[in-house]
C-alpha cells in the first residue's frame, strides 16, 4: 500500500515537472502578457507541487543533500511565482532572487550520482547560466525573464534537467 502510495507521488512530480517545463517555455514565448502570466502560474504552481513531493521522496532515501536541493528549489521558484502577477519589469527582484535559488538546487542535485549523467549536465550548465544571470541582475543589469542570450539560454538546460529527474522517477527499478 505505501509503495502505491509513493509510486502515485512519483508519478505525480513526473507530471508537475513535465507540466513545469513545457509552460514555462511556452510562457517565455506567449505573444501577450496575461497569457505569459497564466502559463508561469501554472507551471510555477506545478514545478513547486513537483519539487516539494521530491523533496520527501529524497528525505524518505536517506539522500539529504539532494533533498535539500529540491527544497531550494522550491524557495526559488515559490519567489518567481510571487513576482509573476507584478509583470516583467516588476518581478525583476524576486527572478532574481528565484534564479540564484535554481541555480544553488541545480548544483546540489547535479552533483551526486543519482539522476543520467546527461541530466546532470545539462543542470549544472543551466546552474551557471543562472548565477550568472542573478549576478547580473544584482548588479543592476535589467535582465527581464525572457530576455536573451541570458536568462533564455538556461531554460532549455533546466528543462533537460527536469527529464533527467523525471527519467530517474519513471524508470523500471532494477
Amino acid at each position: 500500500m505505501e509503495s502505491d502510495a509513493r509510486r502515485r507521488n512519483d508519478t505525480v512530480a513526473a507530471i508537475g515537472l513535465a507540466i513545469g517545463g513545457v509552460l514555462g517555455i511556452a510562457g517565455t514565448f506567449a505573444p501577450q502578457a496575461a497569457l505569459r502570466q497564466e502559463l508561469w502560474l501554472i507551471d510555477g504552481v506545478a514545478l513547486i507541487v513537483a519539487t516539494a513531493l521530491l523533496t520527501v521522496k529524497f528525505l524518505r532515501e536517506g539522500r539529504d543533500g539532494v533533498a535539500a536541493g529540491f527544497l531550494v528549489f522550491v524557495a526559488g521558484e515559490s519567489l518567481i511565482l510571487a513576482g509573476n502577477a507584478a509583470g516583467l519589469e516588476g518581478s525583476l527582484p524576486s527572478y532574481g532572487a528565484g534564479v540564484a535559488l535554481w541555480s544553488a538546487s541545480l548544483v546540489m542535485t547535479s552533483a551526486p550520482p543519482l539522476f543520467p549523467l546527461w541530466g546532470r549536465l545539462a543542470g549544472a550548465v543551466a546552474a551557471v547560466l543562472f548565477a550568472l544571470t542573478a549576478l547580473l541582475i544584482a548588479w543592476g543589469e535589467p535582465l527581464l525573464p525572457t530576455a536573451a542570450p541570458l536568462p533564455a539560454l538556461g531554460y532549455p538546460f533546466l528543462v533537460a534537467a527536469f527529464a533527467g529527474w523525471i527519467w530517474r522517477l519513471i524508470k523500471p527499478a532494477g
